[in-house]
């Protein structure tokens, strides 16, 4: 963990969801003019509502947040949600936002100081695993340099996708090739079972990405 000075702030986990408290890391500093950019990729599943939190609070921090999400995130949560919450216009497809000198979004992936996938499901940490760019957020998480810029999955599934073999292995993978695992948790899931694979809380995927930004 850091020893940043900045940290000392946090002393429960309630203070990460204190935006006035997450501007002292994600807002401006004398460094650095505007806040933290932040790119957020988000997959289809139920934990999608918690996303919500970690984009509002980061927005008010004054984090420069970037959502982009998988077609199946969007039958959750619609793209507008995230756009009000971070201020920025949302991505969906790699067909959408072209910008005519970065039609793959190359530069957006240069600019981020640091990444959350979350929720990553079992099929978006396959994806990521297997280098496999079938949605937009796979596509901008494929052009990230992971020399300088941090990576951080949070896990969300059944139980019995998570004890999965196939899965465990892509996690083990994901963690060579540099990702950090948030989570999962352990409780009550939407599915009526109880077990490993509830989605990391809000302050919990705030305090991690604060850490990682850190260094």
């Amino acid at each position: 963990m850091s020893d940043d000075p900045r940290l000392s702030e946090f002393q429960t986990n309630e203070d990460w969801l204190n935006p006035r408290k997450l501007s002292a890391i994600f807002g401006p500093t004398k460094e650095r003019e505007e806040g933290a950019r932040i790119f957020v990729g988000i997959s289809g599943g139920i934990a999608v509502y918690k996303v919500c939190t970690v984009v509002s609070r980061l927005a008010q921090a004054g984090a420069q947040v970037t959502v982009a999400m998988t077609e199946n995130a969007t039958n959750f949560v619609t793209p507008l949600t995230f756009q009000a919450l971070s201020g920025n216009p949302v991505y969906t497809s790699p067909w959408e936002h072209l910008e005519s000198s970065d039609p793959q979004h190359i530069s957006l992936a240069d600019r981020a100081d640091a990444v959350l996938i979350a929720p990553c499901t079992m099929n978006t940490l396959s994806d990521i695993v297997h280098a496999r760019t079938s949605s937009v957020v796979t596509l901008i998480l494929s052009a990230i340099n992971r020399e300088k810029t941090p990576v951080l999955l949070a896990p969300a599934m059944n139980d019995a996708m998570w004890s999965q073999p196939s899965n465990l292995r892509n996690v083990e993978q994901a963690q060579a090739d540099g990702n950090q695992i948030v989570g999962p948790g352990a409780g009550w899931q939407a599915c009526r079972h109880d077990g490993t694979g509830r989605m990391s809380e809000p302050e919990d995927l705030l305090k991690a990405l604060g850490i990682a930004l850190l260094g």
